[in-house]
This record gives structure tokens, C-alpha cells and sequence, in this order.
């Protein structure tokens, strides 16, 4: 018998797994599709291998002159797909090395739930039982009327299968995932129009954020309808028609693809449904991972709610130590947000639009002051830091050059309640990015030396 079964080999099943070995369990991985889950084979791993080539267009396009860089380029779509698929091969062969590396045994196929602690693959009828089972089957796009009645439209998960750019598309959600395709198709020439139900674009962002990737992709011709719905869509013979409902009337168009990008909805089958697993926005589970049911956990896209790789991985750590008897539990004070876009963004904690009350200071301090940024042709964006009454760094957000990368002091800042005054008397090597972080502490601490 297995002391765990893992359902699942994304993000959140694989960590878990390698984790349950470092504590000297034996685990069993059932996984039906491509090991890595949606984030290696249809999210982040093929989107970044893309964007990383057509940011590499979009570098020299818009920068090369005023850097001494005298070139015309131009794009290969076949190797730039054939990139992303050494990428995906790649990531996925890492996680079958770790599997062979810790001992994890592997079964494919579809993993049925039987009852607590025994499953079934259904392509074999193999039964199997282990002292705890991880649920960690993932999530699927969510498609609804009228995107699911007409033929063609595509989701996140289809999108990687073009085999040639369309010469436009309409692109339905401006989430991160809306905006990031937005980018990717905008800098390779398709025409795109970008919709957004909500106020703006990147609505779990502020809008001083959102704005700054807004002008920018506006700059490489996006069409962006924010407050908007597309009320209507067919097929035509040379594309889709849509009608849009804008504050500004009623807008129709025509574009070759669809591409609907409105965030994701947990795998629950009806075997999760039968065990009496309780069932809200996803499986139900406390801070430890667990689900109602003793020796059950779940980790993932399949608990519902922030449906990131990062978190799921964390929460499969979690999950994992608590199987092994070492008492942890999830903290989601400090959950990092990246968005690929061109500028980049980058955010944690509480955002502005989430402060109540006047007992917080909040600065923002440009990359247009900063050096470095300034070096790179790339002075658009900031650095914007929240602290509360007592000087804790509450909230984060970047958008601009390497944002992503610049987050993460603002994570630690944040998980672990850090001053602004302490932070700002940290020395950040000059000439980087990271003193627009260190000019953003000093401005809620007191004033930033070079701004």
C-alpha cells in the first residue's frame, strides 16, 4: 500500500509528490495527460516561451535605433512555436527526472475515486488504496453562451495549436491571461480588439496600474472596450462577426479568431461528488489542505478561489508535511501576482482600491528616476508601496521592466510584516532596477533621495 496517491501531475500534484518523497513516503502519481498540468503544457510555460521571442521583437523594433542597434526584424512564427515545444518538452522531462530521481512511481491514466483512500484507473480497472489521497486534478476554461454555441472560438487551451498567426482577433476577458495574449499577438502584428466586462483592464490591479499596460498596448494599435460585453457572435465565411455593448453604443466587428479568456473552473467529476467530499467554489479544505473527509487532501486549481502555479505549489508542500505528521498550515497573506505583459506587472498584499479608512501611506516612485531603467529605454511605470500606521509594508505593486522579478522583495516585505524605515536603510546596488524599490520604501518611510 502507498502511504500517498496523488491525482494529478501539475503544479500542485507534482510538488506535492516530490515533497512526500523528501519525507520518506512512498507515493504513487496517476496522471492522465502530459505531466506539469495546465501551467507547463497551456499556460505559463508556452505563453513566456512566446512572449519571450516576440519581446525580443518588440525590444529591437521599438528600442534598436535610439540604442545603436541598426536591424530590421522580423518574425518566424514556425521557430518561435518550435521554441515553446523544446520549452514544454523540457519542463515536462524535469518533472519525470524528479519522479525517477525520488522514487515516485507513475501510472497513467484516468484516476477514478472510489471511495476514501481507493481509486480506479479507469483504462486499465486497476483498483489501488494508500493511507491518504492528494486531489490535485486541476482546472478546465470556462466557456458559456454565446462563445460555447458557436464552432471555432478558442480557449487558453486551444490557442497553443495554431499552426499559422491569424491576421486579427478578438480577445474576450482582459485578465492577466487576456492581456498577456493581447501583448503576445499585439507585438506580432495581428489586429487585436481586447474586451473587458469590467472598469478596466487588469481588474484585480489598481487602475494606475492597469493604465500604464493599457498605453501600451494601445501604442501597438489594440483596440481595448473596458465596461463592454460582446452581445452577440457567429461564424461567418472569412471569420467571426461580434457585436460588442460599450458605454459608447453598440460596436460590430469582424475578426478571424476568437479567443475567450475569462480564468478557469475546478475539475470536479461526480466521483468527487459521490465520496460526500464537500464541494464549494471547488473541494473544500481547511489551512492544513485537508478535505471533510480524513486522509483526503486537496491541492490546487481543484480547491477553488486564486488559481495560481505558485499557490498551488505551496499548497502541495503543505499538504504534503501535514500527511507526514509535521503540523504546517497555508498562509495566503503574501500570494504574489505576475502578469507578463509589456510593461510587466507585479503586485502583493493590499492594493489601494482595497484601503479603508486614512491609516495608510502610499508612494510611488517612477522608473523614469531610476538609472538603470533609464539605460534600458525603459522609463515607463513605478514602484508602488503601501504601509500602515505602524510603517509594515501592507501592499505592493510594480509595473514596468522586470517587475516580476523586482516583486519579491515586495513578498517578503509583506509576509513578514518588514518596516519601510528598516527597508530603506538596506544598501541595493546601483546601477538595478531594485533601487526604484529602494526609492518607493524611503517614500512611505519619510522622502526618496533621488526623486
Amino acid at each position: 500500500m502507498y502511504d500517498a496517491i496523488v491525482i494529478g501531475a501539475g503544479p500542485g500534484g507534482y510538488v506535492c509528490a516530490v515533497k512526500l518523497a523528501h519525507l520518506g513516503k512512498k507515493v504513487l502519481v496517476v496522471e492522465k495527460g502530459e505531466l506539469g498540468g495546465t501551467c507547463t503544457n497551456w499556460g505559463c510555460i508556452p505563453t513566456k516561451a512566446l512572449l519571450s521571442g516576440a519581446q525580443l521583437l518588440a525590444s529591437v523594433k521599438e528600442k534598436g535605433t535610439r540604442l545603436g542597434v541598426k536591424a530590421t526584424p522580423s518574425i518566424d512564427f514556425k521557430s518561435l512555436k518550435d521554441h515553446m515545444q523544446r520549452t514544454v518538452i523540457m519542463s515536462r522531462k524535469g518533472i519525470e527526472y524528479l519522479f525517477k530521481k525520488n522514487g515516485i512511481d507513475l501510472k497513467r491514466g484516468t484516476a477514478y475515486f472510489l471511495e476514501p483512500w481507493k481509486i480506479e484507473i479507469e483504462e486499465t480497472g486497476e483498483v489501488l488504496e494508500a493511507k491518504s489521497v492528494v486531489l490535485a486534478n486541476g482546472s478546465v476554461p470556462k466557456l458559456f453562451p454565446p462563445f460555447s454555441e458557436v464552432d471555432g472560438v478558442w480557449t487558453s487551451d486551444d490557442v497553443f495549436s495554431m499552426e499559422e498567426l491569424p491576421s486579427s482577433i478578438l480577445i474576450v476577458g482582459g485578465g492577466a491571461i487576456g492581456v498577456e495574449f493581447a501583448t503576445l499577438f499585439s507585438i506580432l502584428g495581428v489586429e487585436v480588439t481586447l474586451v473587458e466586462l469590467l472598469e478596466h483592464i487588469l481588474p484585480a490591479e489598481d487602475d494606475d496600474v492597469a493604465s500604464e499596460v493599457r498605453k501600451s498596448l494601445q501604442k501597438r494599435g489594440v483596440k481595448i472596450f473596458e465596461s463592454s460585453k460582446v452581445s452577440s457572435l457567429s461564424k461567418g465565411s472569412s471569420g467571426f462577426l461580434w457585436k460588442l455593448e460599450t458605454p459608447r453604443g453598440l460596436v460590430e466587428g469582424m475578426s478571424e479568431r476568437v479567443l475567450v479568456s475569462v480564468g478557469r473552473i475546478p475539475r470536479i467529476g461526480e466521483d468527487l461528488k459521490d465520496v460526500g467530499l464537500e464541494i464549494e467554489r471547488g473541494v473544500k479544505v481547511d489551512s492544513r489542505m485537508r478535505a471533510n473527509i480524513p486522509g483526503v487532501y486537496a491541492v490546487g486549481d481543484v480547491v477553488g478561489g486564486v488559481m495560481l502555479a505558485h499557490l498551488a505549489m505551496m499548497q502541495g508542500v503543505i499538504a504534503a508535511y501535514n500527511i507526514a505528521g509535521v503540523d504546517k498550515e497555508m498562509d495566503y497573506t503574501a500570494i504574489p501576482s505576475v502578469i507578463f505583459s509589456h510593461p510587466e506587472v507585479g503586485a502583493v498584499g493590499l492594493r489601494e482600491k482595497d484601503l479603508k479608512g486614512t491609516d495608510y501611506k502610499v508612494f510611488k516612485y517612477p522608473f523614469s528616476a531610476n538609472g538603470r531603467a533609464r539605460a534600458m529605454e525603459e522609463r515607463e511605470g513605478f514602484v508602488k508601496v503601501i504601509s500602515d500606521g505602524d510603517g509594515k509594508i501592507v501592499g505592493f505593486s510594480a509595473v514596468g521592466p522586470m517587475a516580476t522579478e523586482l516583486l519579491m522583495e515586495g513578498v517578503i516585505a509583506v509576509r513578514f510584516g518588514l518596516r519601510a524605515e528598516d527597508l530603506s536603510l538596506t544598501i541595493h546596488p546601483h546601477p538595478t532596477l531594485s533601487e526604484a524599490v529602494l526609492g518607493a520604501f524611503e517614500g512611505v518611510a519619510d522622502r526618496p533621495i533621488h526623486l
